[in-house]
């Protein structure tokens, strides 16, 4: 039995949507690489795509069929061993990496080397000249836009403002030169570098942004509200995580890990009105793989000063729960390039630990998503 998704149901796009992955071989893109062939042959169905559901039928979105996929690394894994490796470790369903190698071999080809590599002398222009020559490229063939979409290892925030750009602002400054819009789904400092911000206003492109809600925060963005809801106050909310794989080798340094966490803890902040006491900790764990644990415990106060708590535990693999969330954000920022629509989208705030403004409850990012569905459908 097939599966037709929304997007193929109800637009009539025939041109091609680039969406340029900054991380290409690494676990996100590559499920989402697989995931995109598999959901377009009809395969699997698109559980986790906020966009294939009813109230985005309509919206002028590209189909994923229509997606063309390529990127940035500076490892030389190509995608149908990792993909094979994915799936060795339970994160692609068996057989998959064989059923859309040829489509993983395609979107491979159309990787070039990123960096800065060690022992690269080149300066910031001449690496953002570069990684813009090759967006560039992409965009003349035969494609109506590229999306940049960074999924990168998170990167420790700079110390220096006055000291080279870091990776992650260098590709958002060539996607910002190459006019492609451009999402950060890490906690890298991207297009949030204060030497882009005269860049970012002038460039005219939508961007959306930093660091994917997927697990332990996404949780915290609906229980918070609920507790201020009720009037019952936080004493406490310390968390534990527990991850292998590519991010958690990256977040064992405890730079990267600061960069994280602030995110995590946002959500808090904005919802609670301060940050309650207690500290999220990040444990590498390689055995663990692509799957991670988070934990966290919560002291609060009810009625008379009574002390209660609540513990949860989230059980997940991350790149199957990012990769969804990231062909949504490539799909939604293609149709607000094509209608118009430039700067920061709030609107979007729905995926991101560190939105671009908005409310911090997920129910109230919800309705600005549908909202912002609706401005796209209305667009047409």
């Amino acid at each position: 039995m097939t599966t037709t998704t929304h997007s193929e149901d109800t637009t009539a796009h025939t041109a091609r949507t680039g969406v340029w992955f900054v991380g290409a071989r690494g676990s996100v893109a590559t499920t989402a690489v697989a995931g995109c062939a598999a959901l377009s042959a009809g395969l699997h169905a698109p559980d986790g795509m906020v966009t294939e559901t009813p109230p985005f039928a309509g919206s002028g979105l590209a189909p994923l069929s229509s997606l063309v996929f390529g990127g940035h690394d500076t490892v030389s894994c190509p995608l149908p061993k990792r993909a094979e490796e994915l799936e060795a470790g339970g994160v692609l369903p068996h057989g998959l990496s064989s059923a859309v190698r040829s489509e993983l071999a395609t979107a491979d080809r159309e990787i070039r080397t990123g960096g800065p590599l060690p022992g690269d002398t080149r300066g910031d222009e001449e690496l953002i000249d570069a990684f813009a020559a090759h967006l560039l490229v992409a965009r003349r063939q035969r494609l109506d836009r590229v999306v940049v979409v960074n999924v990168a290892s998170t990167e420790p925030a700079p110390t220096d403002p006055q000291s080279s750009l870091p990776p992650s602002s260098l590709y958002a400054a060539a996607a910002l030169r190459a006019g492609c819009p451009y999402v950060n789904f890490t906690p890298s400092t991207g297009l949030r570098a204060a030497a882009l911000q005269d860049a970012v206003a002038a460039g005219g492109l939508p961007h959306a942004g930093r660091d994917g809600k997927t697990g332990q925060t996404l949780l915290r963005s609906v229980l918070a509200p609920m507790f201020v809801q009720r009037a019952l106050s936080v004493r406490a909310w310390s968390g534990t995580n527990l991850l292998g794989g590519g991010d958690g080798a990256a977040l064992a340094d405890p730079a990267a890990a600061a960069a994280k966490n602030a995110g995590k803890n946002r959500v808090l902040t904005d919802t609670l009105g301060a940050l309650p006491e207690g500290d999220v900790h990040i444990d590498d764990v390689p055995a663990l793989g692509d799957w991670k644990t988070a934990w966290d415990h919560i002291a609060f106060d009810g009625f008379l000063g009574s002390r209660m708590t609540l513990q949860t535990t989230w059980q997940g693999c991350d790149s199957a729960l990012a990769a969804p969330l990231v062909l949504d954000l490539a799909q939604l920022l293609a149709r607000a390039h094509e209608v118009g629509i430039s700067g920061p989208l709030p609107e979007l705030g729905f995926y991101f630990k560190d939105p671009d403004g908005g409310p911090a409850a997920l129910a109230e990012q919800y309705e600005a998503l549908l909202a912002f569905g609706s401005r796209l459908r209305a667009a047409r």
